[in-house]
This record gives C-alpha cells, structure tokens and sequence, in this order.
C-alpha cells in the first residue's frame, strides 16, 4: 500500500462536492486527493505552492552556483580599471 502523505484526506468525489469547504476544513495543511484509498494528487495551499517554488528555484540557483565554481580555474582574471 502506498503511503500517503498528509495528515488529512479525501476522496475525488468529495473533492468535486466541495472543494472551498474541503480547503476550509484541513487548516492550511496539504490533502492527500485518494482514487480507490490510493493517493493520486495532493492539494496545497496556493501559499505553500509559492514557498515551495521559491525553494526549488533557490535550490537550482545554488546547483548552478557549484556547478561554476568548479569553471572558476578556466576563467581569465579581468581588472576592471583596465576595461
């Protein structure tokens, strides 16, 4: 069985019943969306979704940033007053 991963659930039907009250209902805390007890979506808060974003986008900057670190031997040494 899979794990789901949420302290609250719910079924697609009542996800289409009432998705504001359902929102509502778990506090700000992410839905785990169950298909036949399986979980198949997860629903967040459009906060959460932005924060989540960020990280990621913080995180893919910092992998660039090693990733040009290690490009730093072949760069050329530049003095600005000489440009």
């Amino acid at each position: 069985m899979e794990a789901v991963l949420a302290t609250c659930s719910a079924s697609i039907s009542e996800l289409k019943k009432n998705p504001s009250a359902l929102i509502e209902q778990s506090g700000g805390e992410p839905i785990a969306i169950l298909n036949h007890n399986k979980p198949t979506a997860y629903l967040i808060p459009a906060e959460s979704y932005g924060a989540l974003m960020e990280k990621m986008e913080d995180y893919q900057l910092g992998q660039i940033v090693l990733k040009r670190q290690s490009e730093k031997t072949d760069a050329t040494e530049v003095n600005l007053d000489e440009l």
